[in-house]
């Protein structure tokens, strides 16, 4: 009986993560079946049915941008129509910066002389590749403590010992990943659709102390050694810039419940990183011959200068 219970939990669990997977390929017009990346500087647009020539090569019926960028327009080149009107290739005057999605806008869609309305699109890389690509650049790309330093208060405090160092970072992406997603389930159902985007800090910070509070007490009574080893450091993960910054940042790229769970696993995932590296060389500078002025906390600071330093090197890096 328990092995028929576990594999119907298996089956709703693949088709719930097939559903969002699918909800996150989906364009948002019911005559665009696809859009994509083509080649360095194109963007293809696959239409349900053959569009009309006229319409499809006006430049002026199109409007892209980057994301992030909203008031950089980019400047097409040339269009192409397939033979059979059904896509359409955008060339555009510069190389496509492919690791940041793109925002197309076509006006005015007409198919056999039938008008289908506006379409605004979001154009993106693979989306598995893409949410990949989220993922690994929060836990290391773009490191929040090592390239953004952020969190650096519970970073130098925990990070003296390797036991202490790895059961925080679990701790605290379990906090950022729970707090997260609450925080984009707010967003998306209650404060965009009643405009209520002045209160996302108030907000957020309510639900990392929730977050945090429910993990306090957990941790009293599962792990009391763990706990104590914390002390006030598991306190301060209510103020960690992190653990705000991620729901912030999903905010402003309205990003979707996959995405946002990417987001927040590689930002704590990344901070387990940051502070495994740090403790181990913590737990060696114990036997070096540090001088007097350079002991303890000064010490540490120019190690984890270091680590910084290492981390830029991933600066720029693109995986897909």
């Amino acid at each position: 009986m328990n092995i028929v219970i576990r594999k119907c939990l298996l089956a709703a669990v693949l088709t719930v993560l097939a559903a969002f997977l699918t909800t996150g390929c989906a364009t948002e017009h019911r005559f665009i079946k696809k859009t994509a990346f083509k080649d360095t500087n194109q963007i293809v647009i696959e239409f349900a049915g053959p569009v009309d020539e006229a319409w499809a090569k006006n430049p002026s019926h199109y409007s892209v941008y980057e994301k992030p960028d909203p008031d950089i327009k980019l400047k097409i080149q040339t269009i192409t129509l397939s033979p059979d009107r059904k896509t359409v290739a955008l060339t555009f005057a510069d190389p496509l910066n492919q690791n940041q999605p793109h925002v197309l806008t076509a006006t005015g869609i007409t198919s056999e002389g039938k008008s289908l309305g506006t379409a605004i699109l979001s154009v993106k890389k693979v989306y598995l590749g893409y949410l990949f690509s989220i993922l690994i650049g929060a836990m290391i790309i773009n490191n929040f403590v090592f390239t953004k330093y952020l969190g650096l208060c519970v970073f130098f405090g925990t990070s003296q010992k390797k036991s202490t160092a790895v059961g925080m970072g679990i701790t605290f992406t379990i906090v950022i990943v729970v707090s997260a997603m609450m925080a984009w389930f707010l967003y998306q159902f209650v404060l965009r659709p009643y405009r209520l985007n002045f209160l996302q800090i108030v907000v957020f910070i309510g639900l990392v102390s929730l977050s945090v509070q429910a993990v306090d007490t957990i941790l009293r009574k599962v792990n009391p050694m763990l706990f104590k080893a914390f002390g006030v450091y598991l306190v301060l993960v209510i103020a960690n810039c992190i653990i705000i910054a991620v729901p912030l940042i999903l905010a402003d790229n309205e990003y979707n419940a996959l995405e946002s769970l990417m987001l927040a696993l590689g930002a704590g995932l990344g901070f387990l990183i940051a502070l495994f590296l740090m403790s181990s060389v913590r737990e060696r500078l114990e036997l070096a011959r540090v001088p007097p002025t350079y002991r303890g906390l000064p010490i540490a600071f120019v190690v984890a200068g270091l680590f910084a330093l290492a981390f830029l090197g991933f600066s720029g890096m693109s995986i897909f």
